[in-house]
């Protein structure tokens, strides 16, 4: 095996070098060889439990043969799949290996040495991760009751502001900022600052004060809405996501765009996925009774549950990364917060039913 002992000599910009990259959790079976377990289940990452549409596997299935060829670079039959289902020309799409790409598209378009983007916090944690790429400066406003606290964002914009990100419902927290909310916001944000609003998690908003965002681009503001087919979709492994704004902005983003960014079998996943409403239905119904369950079950052991519009939740238990370990030693996997600057909570995603109820069991034995 080659192994080096060297060390390089590169000259790093400073940006980057000081960067701490996202951390990856390790493999499920990794951790079970280690720790002897048989049969974990993974409740941290806010994936669909059901998995994908069979559908998309049957289009994924039928795809595979024609694998020694180049994707279609514009997602052309996905994009006039898409552009009717939501209800946009399809000049106002843009597709990613991710809505994580775009992020990093949007800032490489719009973001210079000391520009500034402001951004919650916690928030998702690409969001700074990207600006400082590209030597921009990060302005985190601390949440307000859990949520994005738009007023105190809009005071952080000055001459230097280029993006705002607001993710709607917010990831860690599952909270969501209503329309009349956003409505005042974006009277006090200029003409020439770009809004993202990352709803990676809108299908399963259940409020009836979540705003409506594609109406602001309607009125000619330069903003960004995120969206994915990882979550409700169950397509997480194949990453593909997408942004809707305004042509012109898209069309900045295309030019920083690398040809082929989107694989053809995420496309074929994405374009069946969307045909297949019977699997949203099921979706969304699993995710409501499992929170009404939990959060009803949670409570009465005496523990604070956040109140959430997604498919995960944040439960206060004190010593996060304490019972984040007692739950991984009995095969329960879920997300510790203190890389979130919250250490007194642990993060939760809603399973399937004999997945809740293990949980269920397992944080009762390990809270006591």
């Amino acid at each position: 095996m080659l192994k080096v002992h060297k060390p390089l000599k590169l000259t790093v910009p400073d940006n980057i070098g000081s960067l701490v990259p996202y951390p990856p959790g390790k493999p499920i079976e990794e951790l079970e060889r280690e720790l002897g377990i048989i049969g974990s289940i993974k409740l941290a990452s806010n994936e669909n439990p059901l998995g994908p549409s069979k559908k998309a596997l049957d289009a994924v299935s039928k795809a595979l043969p024609n694998l020694h060829r180049y994707p279609d670079g514009s997602c052309y039959y996905l994009k006039e799949k898409l552009s009717s289902a939501v209800g946009v020309d399809p000049s106002m799409l843009i597709f990613g290996n991710g809505s994580n790409e775009i992020i990093e598209l949007l800032a490489r378009a719009f973001l210079r040495a000391d520009d500034e983007a402001v951004m919650g916090d916690p928030s998702f944690a690409v969001y700074p991760i990207v600006v400082k790429c590209m030597g921009g400066v990060s302005k985190l406003v601390p949440l307000t009751n859990m949520k994005h606290d738009l007023f105190a964002m809009s005071r952080e914009i000055n001459e230097r502001t280029r993006i705002v990100f607001i993710a709607n419902p917010n990831n860690p927290t599952g909270t969501i900022n209503t329309a009349s909310e956003f409505s005042r916001f974006m009277k006090d944000v200029p003409d020439d600052v770009i809004v993202c609003v990352d709803e990676a998690y809108f299908e399963f908003v259940r409020s009836s004060e979540y705003p409506e965002s594609l109406a602001y681009i309607a009125e000619g503001r330069p903003v960004l809405v995120l969206r994915t087919f990882s979550k409700i979709y169950g397509l997480a492994g194949l990453r593909i996501g997408y942004g809707i704004a305004h042509p012109e902005l898209i069309g900045f983003l295309n030019r920083v765009r690398q040809p082929f960014n989107v694989n053809s079998l995420a496309q074929a996943a994405a374009i069946a996925a969307l045909d297949d409403r019977e699997h949203l239905r099921r979706t969304r119904e699993n995710n409501e009774t499992g929170l009404k369950f939990l959060f009803r079950e949670v409570r009465a052991l005496g523990c604070e549950c956040v109140e959430t519009e997604a498919n995960f939740f944040l439960i206060k238990v004190g010593d996060g990364k304490k019972v984040y370990d007692a739950l991984l030693k009995k095969g329960v996997i879920v997300r510790p917060m203190a890389s979130y600057n919250l250490p007194e909570y642990i993060r939760v995603t809603v399973g399937l039913p004999e997945e809740n109820e293990r949980f269920l069991k397992t944080f009762a034995e390990s809270v006591r």
